[in-house]
């Protein structure tokens, strides 16, 4: 987050870029990285085995996942942090650092209290823990990401997603293995005390990591209203209610769980349609669509009259959209279809198991490379990404990122005609890695150069919590996309040609599958392969989609530079 313009990046030597990995600001993030993956991993999965140790019901365990709604829709309580401070700490530590000491103690006295709960006789207070673990998460991984984006300038936005990114994952490697060996020794309430103690890391992290850059914190101005204090509290709860109600429609939406919204509204069937496959997907996405129009209404002044209630949350929720929409007039929109459709190509591969499967591999070739070198090259890609954005430039980047994806995607249909072939597994799930390391470590980055001082957190959360909507309604498709080109293929047509590329597959290959669906093995293989030149083409669209912003966004650099 700078005023510098994004088009006219310094070149860095690779060794410049280098050095900047063992800097102070980069190791902190590796530890708030940290921080933010371990609490996210032991409230959101891992907590889940201790449940059915206790001999919990599936369902109990599944309505737990709650804890993490709050992931969907922080970008709501995201204004708060940004205009306020925490008393005595703010003067002590600065705005965001205060905020990371205040979270991460809830976080950790959390984990404590939870190491002390039994879930078999004590659920309610297990529960209610966690979602107050899970709401201090979110709120954290806001300030984290605002301290992030205030602390470099955005040449080096990129080494900082890479090192946030590499702590994140490490501690969900850790947060994943390390409480089961402990809980299988000792037991669940050692295994999560312990859990809570490596929370330290993110304690010392903060107290080490440099102030961010100076900011004014944005007043409201309510002196000029007059209210009565009884109408002003009644109109407080009403908004808030109503604030709380959009809340819970959107992050439903985004998380694909209604278990919550059902038990007010619809009940279980509610519920069965909102997970139905495919088609719940819409379900979800008119609840989003219903959700934000109860937020608007919940911020929306009373016409011709001013009151309290109604200028703080319209400015609140308000201000940074409408800062980010005259910052980049003409091109905003733009700018958000490119963030929401830059993943989409990535995220439309969620059936890649199944067709590991319908290939014929085995469960343990599956599980050593996606888990073991699928994770190494996740992890180079995050590294060579944040390389390309200190060496290249941001919106260069962006345009390497996104070409890796669809050219990726490719090389899966290169493994349906290779047949039950290892290595060609090895190779086409460590590129795919490579690639999605790439273009999340350069949309993290450009993400992060489109806030202004003063509205980092709320700008950034908005980003993060809605870009990835387009890929999720899309994604639902997919299997279904599948099967259909399977039929097509079977029958002949354009997509029946791809069939005599199939000619010499192992018996193990797309054989039980095709039985399953009623079309031969080279028929199924077509489908797949069908699907990943699809899935290719929308990646073109991000790379469209890329050349242009990467255009408009320099027109307004070279003016904003002109007029300095």
């Amino acid at each position: 987050m700078t005023d510098q313009p994004a088009n006219a990046p310094q070149k860095k030597t690779l060794l410049q870029t280098l050095a900047f990995f063992g800097e102070r600001r980069s190791l902190v993030m590796l530890g708030l990285g940290f921080a933010s993956g371990l609490p996210y991993m032991l409230i959101f999965d891992t907590l889940s085995l201790w449940l059915r140790d206790a001999g919990l019901s599936l369902a109990v365990i599944g309505f737990f996942s709650l804890a993490t709604l709050s992931f969907s829709f922080k970008f709501l309580w995201a204004p708060l942090i940004d205009r306020s401070k925490i008393p005595v700490l703010h003067r002590l530590v600065g705005h965001r650092r205060a905020w990371m000491l205040a979270c991460q103690a809830v976080i950790i006295l959390g984990l404590l209290a939870i190491s002390g709960v039994n879930p078999a006789t004590n659920l309610p207070l297990m529960a209610a823990i966690a979602v107050i673990v899970g709401f201090a998460t979110a709120t954290q991984d806001i300030v984290i990401d605002a301290w992030r984006i205030e602390v470099v300038d955005t040449e080096r936005q990129g080494q900082m997603a890479v090192a946030v990114q590499w702590g994140y994952r490490g501690a969900m490697i850790m947060a994943g293995a390390v409480p089961l060996l402990l809980a299988e020794r000792f037991g669940w309430n050692i295994s999560y005390l312990a859990m809570a103690g490596a929370m330290v890391i993110g304690v010392i992290s903060t107290l080490l990591a440099p102030r961010e850059q100076a900011h004014v914190i944005r007043p409201i101005h309510t002196d000029g209203v007059v209210q009565p204090k009884a109408l002003e509290i009644g109109e407080w709860l009403v908004r808030l209610t109503i604030l709380l109600v959009g809340a819970l429609l959107v992050g439903s939406g985004l998380s694909g769980d209604a278990g919550l919204l059902s038990k007010f509204v619809g009940g279980d069937a509610l519920d069965a349609a909102w997970k139905a496959k495919p088609n719940g997907v819409w379900l979800q996405l008119a609840g989003v669509i219903a959700g934000l129009g109860v937020i608007v209404v919940a911020a929306w002044p009373i016409p011709k009259v001013k009151t309290k209630p109604g200028v703080y949350l319209s400015t609140a929720l308000g201000s940074p959209l409408m800062e980010f929409l005259t910052r980049f007039s003409g091109v905003a929109g733009l700018i958000l279809a490119t963030i929401c459709v830059y993943r989409v190509s990535d995220f439309v591969l969620n059936i890649m198991n199944p067709f590991y499967r319908d290939m014929g591999f085995s469960l343990t070739e599956i599980a050593e490379i996606r888990k073991v070198f699928g994770i190494i090259a996740s992890m180079g890609g995050v590294f060579l990404g944040g390389v390309i954005v200190a060496r290249f430039g941001l919106m260069r980047a962006l345009i390497v990122g996104a070409f890796a994806q669809p050219i990726s995607n490719l090389m899966f249909a290169w493994l349906a005609m290779s047949g039950h072939s290892v290595p060609m597994l090895f190779w086409a799930i460590c590129i795919d890695n490579v690639a999605g390391g790439v273009a999340g470590t350069a949309l993290i980055a450009y993400m992060s150069s489109l806030t202004s001082a003063g509205f980092t957190a709320t700008q950034y959360a908005l980003f993060s919590s809605l870009y990835a909507l387009p890929g999720k309604l899309i994604a639902s498709q997919s299997g279904r996309i599948v099967e259909a080109s399977a039929k097509a293929a079977e029958v002949g047509g354009p997509i029946g040609a791809l069939k005599g590329l199939f000619t010499r597959l192992p018996p193990e290959s797309f054989t039980a599958a095709g039985a399953k669906l009623g079309v031969s093995a080279p028929a199924m293989a077509a489908g797949y392969t069908a699907f990943f030149i699809y899935t290719a083409l929308i990646g073109v669209v991000a790379i469209v989609l890329s050349f242009l912003v990467a255009a408009r966004q320099g027109d307004i650099g070279k003016v904003e530079e002109t007029a300095t």
